[in-house]
Order: structure tokens, then sequence, then C-alpha cells
């Protein structure tokens, strides 16, 4: 049982993240290397697998280290001189935590062309705020999610992920639920409570635990369906522009995202509702405390959606595909589930878990748009959500 176990983590420590290859391409190129994600989804992992692979001399920084945000918090180009040594690489871990960190970034970049300089991040407000001016035209960002179906299915094969698919849609996809494939609820229940309401109430400087939870329990209970502030409002015991704060805190701490809906010709078409995703089924579930197996649950249809809208920003993402992303709907109920424009075209999705049902594409959107209209359900999803 033991070798078993130690041969299952150590597949999953050395499975291969897709934007690996990417950063491989970037390195010493005289630009700053930023790598965002939520935690625990493998950032410190990724970049220390690259730089052992590279070879290079390595000085490592803890971001949650007090004495390390104290000695890069500004320092002249004679002290980072000292503090760099010989060596080659600067890797600065959970960056955001140093005040001023852009700054010191930008005297690296500068004054140590020879450097190659990488910082990593949970807090994409954060450090982005901090390096976005400092650093303008010397960084490359990237951006890292749990891991994604293609990722898993590449490292355990077809026939493991085929097998795997109800719990990947009940748990989701952090690597550390992946690791204990015995312990996801309560692993899941961990990151909930020290990743959500500890750290996104820090990023944001949030006093009201209590509201984000009702928020993020009715956002959970309402996904694939349109929200607006106000009702949410309402359900929280807020006012609308409190929530969409609290909103825009939980995006930029990568939980959950936005969809906004496509209108561009017809009157009856609905402009300011929104619908919100979660970045892993497995923190959706767990917000709500419903952890049971497929088989048990009334949500499947919800679990699919959220699923496959997830991996395909992951898929957009790691291949630099320009998509703009909507959903549609008319005051009459005439709906698209997903809509993609790239290029120009425009591409309208329907997910289905059963592969029976049978869909109707809106006859109003298709004719008013010239769409390519295309199902995705549980037998022909692997086309939507890896790359081809």
């Amino acid at each position: 049982m033991f070798l078993k176990y130690y041969t299952f983590v150590k597949k999953i420590n050395m499975i291969q993240r897709n934007i690996e290859t990417q950063i491989n391409e970037h390195l010493f190129k005289g630009k700053a290397i930023i790598l965002l994600g939520p935690r625990q989804t493998g950032k410190t992992t990724l970049i220390k697998k690259i730089l052992n692979n590279v070879g290079s001399q390595t000085l490592y920084f803890n971001g949650d280290d007090p004495i390390v945000t104290q000695i890069l918090n500004r320092p002249n180009t004679q002290q980072l001189k000292q503090i760099i040594g010989k060596n080659t690489i600067v890797f600065i871990d959970e960056a955001q935590r140093i005040n001023e960190i852009g700054i010191t970034a930008k005297i690296i970049i500068d004054e140590f062309p020879d450097v190659q300089l990488i910082l990593s991040g949970s807090s994409a407000f954060e450090l982005s705020q901090k390096t976005n001016e400092p650093l303008t035209g010397r960084k490359w960002t990237y951006h890292l999610s749990p891991i994604s179906w293609e990722e898993w299915q590449n490292n355990v094969g077809y026939l493991k992920a085929e097998q795997d698919l109800e719990n990947r849609l009940v748990f989701g996809f952090y690597p550390d639920v992946l690791i204990n494939e015995t312990e996801p609820v309560r692993i899941l229940k961990e990151l909930t409570e020290s990743y959500l309401y500890k750290d996104v109430l820090m990023y944001g400087n949030l006093k009201k635990p209590e509201e984000i939870q009702k928020l993020l329990q009715a956002i959970a209970y309402q996904v694939g369906s349109e929200v607006s502030m106000r009702e949410l409002g309402e359900i929280v015991g807020s006012d609308p522009k409190t929530i969409e704060r609290y909103i825009t805190v939980l995006e930029r701490a990568f939980v959950i995202f936005r969809l906004f809906p496509f209108s561009l010709n017809l009157r009856n078409e609905i402009k300011t509702n929104r619908k919100i995703y979660f970045y892993d089924n497995g923190i959706r579930n767990a917000v709500i405390n419903q952890l049971q197996p497929l088989a048990a649950r009334q949500d499947i249809g919800i679990l699919w959606e959220n699923f496959l809208i997830s991996e395909r920003n992951k898929l957009l993402n790691y291949n630099s595909i320009n998509a703009n992303r909507y959903f549609w709907r008319t005051v009459q109920q005439q709906e698209i589930d997903y809509v993609e424009e790239i290029d120009g075209k425009l591409f309208a999705y329907e997910f289905k878990w059963n592969e029976k049902r049978k869909v109707k594409f809106s006859k109003t959107f298709t004719e008013t748009y010239s769409s390519q209209n295309i199902i995705v359900n549980r037998g022909n999803f692997r086309d939507f959500v890896i790359h081809q």
C-alpha cells in the first residue's frame, strides 16, 4: 500500500504543466518573469522544477518571511549587489508581501542584466499594482491555475482520467487534492478555511468574513445563472457597491471569475447581469459543504458547466488564444450557455452532461450573428478543453 501511494504522489509532483515551455523560452531574455495564481496550485513547485533543469545558481526568497520583506524593501544597488552575489537567478516567492517590490525588481533588471528575476504571487491585485508601472516593458506575466484536465489526462493516461471524471467534477483539481486521493474532503475544507477566509480577507482589507462566506455560498448556488449585484446584496445583507467590491477582490484572488452578456443588435438582449463561475469545482462544492458523489447530487448540470468554463479558461490562457467570452440571453429567456468571439467569428456552445439530450439553438441568435453552433457533452468534451 505504501509503495502504491508513493508512486502516485511522485507522478503528481512531476506533472508537466502546460506553461512550463513558455516560461523556459523567456528565461534570460532581459525581462522579469511573473507567475500569478491561487495559493496551493503549484507555482513554487513549477518554478523550482524549471530552475533545477536550468542548473544556474539560484537565490530563493520567501516573501512570507518578515526578514525577507525587510531586506528587499527598496535596497540600493550596492546592497543588491551584495545580496545577489554570484547568483544568476533570483526567485522571490509571494512577492506581493514586499511593499516596494516593483522598485526593487526594476533595479535588478536594469542594473543586473545577466540576472534572471522571477516573481510569484497569489494576489493578482497586489503584485500587479506594485509592479505594473515600474516594470512596464520589463516583464512577462503568466497565470497558473489548478491542474487542467489536459495536464491531468497527459499525466495519468486517458483511461484513468476517464474513470476519474466524476471525482474531478466534485473535488476539482488542486494538486493537494489529487495527491491525497483518500482525503479530498479534509483537504478542500482546509483550503477554503485557510485560503478563502483568511488570505482573501487580508488581500482585500475586508472586515466582515461572514459576508464573504454568504456571498460565496450565494454565488455557488447560482453558477450558470445570471446574478445581479442588487440581488446578491439582498441575500448577503449589503449594498450593491460593497458586493461589487467583494467580487472584485475574489476575482483578483483567483476564486471566481465573471462572464459578461453578449449584446450587439437586439433590443431585448440582457445587458446588465453577469454569470459568475469558480476557478475550481472543488472550492465551489466546499463553500456550500456539498461534497457527496455525483450519483447522489441534484446539481450535475451546474458542476458540468462550471467544469467546462473553467477548463476552457485554462486552455485559452495556456495557449495564448485571444478570445472574447460571453453568455447570451434575452428577456424572453432565449439563451446560449457560452459564446466565444475569435477573430470576429462567433461560436455558440450549449453544455449537456447527457449525450442523448437534444439541443435546439436559438434561431434568433444563429440568424442574427451567423454563429457556428456546437454542443459539448459527456462524449465529446475533450474537443472543448484540450488544445488540438
